[in-house]
């Protein structure tokens, strides 16, 4: 088996995160692959009108990636289009390119992330298919830090291990967890224990949870992101002062 073979990988699972030029005719393209996690890849030919990689490289769209090469930019071999996937538009679009900054912002490059790789797909579906954007949002965000190693604790109070109780108020702290909401507790943003349960169970039907819960991955997010802004964030925020 020669080198080139070895370093080859055929028929991947992947999606296209975001593609930018590359010199006349090819595309640089930041890919979230299943096996083989975030990956930079370079499709040589790719925006010749003749190409027929032309028009099939397309955000949110699932494809089958073959590709060679064993440096930081790899080669586009071929790809196939999956299909499946609905087009996402509107609001729902916008939220697609979100993902997307996040995983770009928060994937390090060649770290496999198989259970997010389908958690992402399932995400897509869901905002093709419903209206409910936000539980979408807020369900891929807690399953992206719990993959990460950053899993939210939601039903026990961080020390104590006591269960948490809907009724009663408290304090998420980023580095600690669930505090109770008390005089001398000022870390923190305030959430309601219904939010916190709610929030381990996925269910965000409540407008009390949604809103808290917005407010608290927001927090969080930020800090796993060190300052970086995402863009998609401010965009739809512009978009909603319309």
């Amino acid at each position: 088996m020669t080198a080139g073979n070895r370093n080859k990988k055929q028929n991947e699972p992947a999606f296209v995160l975001h593609s930018y030029p590359f010199r006349e005719t090819s595309l640089i393209l930041d890919v979230f692959s299943r096996s083989h996690g975030r990956l930079a890849i370079v499709a040589r030919g790719a925006r010749r009108p003749r190409s027929r990689l032309r028009g099939l490289l397309l955000n949110f769209q699932p494809l089958l990636l073959s590709w060679f090469g064993k440096g930081e930019v790899h080669t586009l071999h071929s790809a196939e289009w999956q299909g499946g996937q609905p087009y996402l538009q509107g609001k729902a679009l916008m939220c697609g390119f979100y993902l997307n900054e996040l995983l770009i912002n928060l994937l390090a490059r060649g770290d496999p992330h198989q259970r997010l790789f389908d958690y992402y797909r399932e995400a897509l579906q869901s905002l093709a298919q419903e209206t409910g954007h936000a539980a979408t949002l807020r369900r891929f965000e807690k399953h992206l830090l719990q993959e990460l190693g950053y899993a939210l604790l939601l039903e026990r109070e961080a020390g104590s291990g006591e269960p948490i109780q809907p009724e009663l108020c408290y304090r998420y702290a980023v580095e600690r967890g669930v505090l109770p909401d008390e005089g001398g507790v000022s870390s923190g943003i305030q959430v309601l224990g219904k939010t916190l349960l709610d929030m381990a169970q996925d269910d965000y039907t409540d407008p009390a949870t949604a809103q808290q819960s917005k407010q608290l991955m927001r927090v969080l997010l930020n800090h796993h992101l060190g300052g970086k802004t995402l863009h998609t964030r401010e965009l739809i925020k512009d978009l909603q002062k319309l």
